[in-house]
């Protein structure tokens, strides 16, 4: 038996689908081959014809109504949070007052609702990790207490070994023996699920997707809108790249017919990282928030088995991730950005940076649970009007680095804050208000108490 028959073996003794199957064997015969999905310079041409959102919103609240009716928003919510040691669906993290992720996401669907008096679709990609919890917590949300009306359950990965290229084994742990396909798997599990083909028979042309730890990302219909009205088959929401941005992935066309697509730093040859990183020649990055048409999406798939050809990123890995001395291993995945270089005509618009407000650290949770941020009444997550687009910068030791451990921290008002800088272990009493860039720093083993009061461009120590 070949290794592509011994993967299709285990996955199909796994009860995969067989577009989850077709997906990954393409993946694996890509990597068997050797192909390079490197993007050099050379083969690419810098995205500047990109609109601004507000330059192409449409305001026709009749339009906007009926499309929303024919639309489904969909939210990846397959995370863990394991990075902020977190062991339960990331969405369930508490991010304003009593909110969670999830009480966010429910908000916002239910405004989209009422305003449009249609049932606007709502959809959650879960992975077998989030999927009991997640569904679990929705029972106090009766409108979407009923899993099969709303949940679409990620695909699975074998591992592959490095040294043999055969499928991982693992005895004192099976489950270590996959691994999740990256966000790309939304278009197969799409078609593998049946949810495509159920969506265009309830009449659903239209699909806006984002990561569920971004409560900036909200159905806007003007937008929608102008994304019907361009007959555009992808949209890709990008937003300009500023110096922390310049390791991510950025928009860029393709040198031999202008198409989009996305290039990562994973795909960028080392002689051209500089230019990679030159946020002046590549100006814009993906935010992760994508408009689908989805009976295109359905063409595309039905020529290829279910799944688009998306470049494929071979994560290197140790099998089991705690013990650096187990085998080594390939985790073959795929970003759902990259599909914009599957959809001729494929566009792109520039959006606010206020759509882009994804939790990834605790710096990231402490700044959204601050006064820095309020939430709408539609429900998304944004910045207060006095910040002016602009977030503040939290930069915190490792002493914080768990969500349990942040909680001991304390919460102090940064809506006046540009750059809050936290360097051991330290403590807010209630009414510490930021402003400006503070320091403060303690090398002491014991927390270093901030009394209430104002602290404007200053640096505070356990010397002071």
């Amino acid at each position: 038996m070949n290794q592509a028959n011994l993967f299709r073996s285990k996955l199909e003794s796994a009860g995969a689908n067989e577009a989850a199957i077709n997906c990954f064997i393409r993946a694996f015969e890509l990597l068997e081959q050797g192909t390079d999905f490197d993007l050099p310079e050379a083969q690419i041409q810098p995205a500047l014809d990109v609109p601004q959102m507000e330059d192409v919103l449409i305001a026709d609240p009749e339009l906007q109504a009926k499309l929303m009716g024919e639309t489904v928003v969909i939210k990846l919510n397959g995370g863990l949070g394991t990075s902020m040691g977190l062991q339960a669906p990331k969405s369930l993290l508490r991010v304003k007052e009593d909110q969670n992720f999830l009480d966010l996401m429910v908000q916002q669907s239910d405004f989209l609702r009422q305003r449009s008096g249609k049932h606007v679709n709502f959809l959650l990609m879960n992975s077998f990790s989030t999927s009991e919890g997640t569904n679990s917590y929705l029972q106090k949300h009766p409108d979407y207490a009923k899993a099969e009306e709303l949940e679409m359950l990620q695909n699975f990965s074998p591992k592959v070994l490095q040294e043999t290229l055969e499928p991982a084994s693992y005895a004192k742990n099976e489950q270590l023996e996959w691994c999740p396909p990256g966000h790309g798997d939304i278009y197969t599990a799409l078609s593998g699920t049946g949810w495509l083909d159920r969506l265009l028979a309830q009449g659903v042309k239209y699909a806006f997707v984002s990561n569920s730890d971004n409560l900036g990302a909200i159905l806007d219909p003007g937008l929608l809108a102008y994304f019907s009205n361009s007959e555009q088959p992808f949209l890709m929401e990008v937003t300009r790249r500023t110096p922390s941005d310049s390791k991510g992935g950025h928009l860029a066309r393709r040198a031999t017919d202008g198409q989009f697509l996305l290039r990562e730093v994973a795909q960028c040859p080392d002689g051209d990282l500089d230019q990679f990183q030159d946020i002046n020649k590549h100006k814009f990055f993906n935010t992760n928030n994508l408009w689908l048409r989805l009976d295109v999406l359905k063409e595309l798939m039905d020529e290829t088995g279910g799944f688009l050809p998306l470049p494929v990123i071979t994560n290197k890995k140790t099998l089991d991730p705690r013990d650096p001395n187990s085998p080594g291993v390939y985790q073959l995945e795929t970003a759902m950005g990259a599909a914009i270089e599957c959809f001729k005509g494929a566009g792109a618009v520039c959006v606010p940076r206020s759509r882009f407000a994804p939790v990834k650290k605790t710096s990231d949770l402490l700044a959204l649970r601050s006064d820095a941020y309020e939430i709408a009444e539609n429900g998304q997550v944004m910045l207060v009007a006095e910040r002016q687009g602009t977030p503040p910068t939290v930069q915190l030791s490792g002493h914080y680095k768990f969500v349990d451990q942040l909680d001991t921290l304390g919460l102090p008002s940064l809506k006046g804050a540009s750059k809050l800088t936290v360097d051991g272990l330290v403590t807010f009493a209630p009414g510490v208000i930021i402003k400006g860039e503070v320091t403060i720093t303690n090398s002491e083993e014991s927390p270093l108490v901030i009394a209430a009061g104002t602290y404007e461009n200053t640096t505070v120590s356990n010397e002071s």
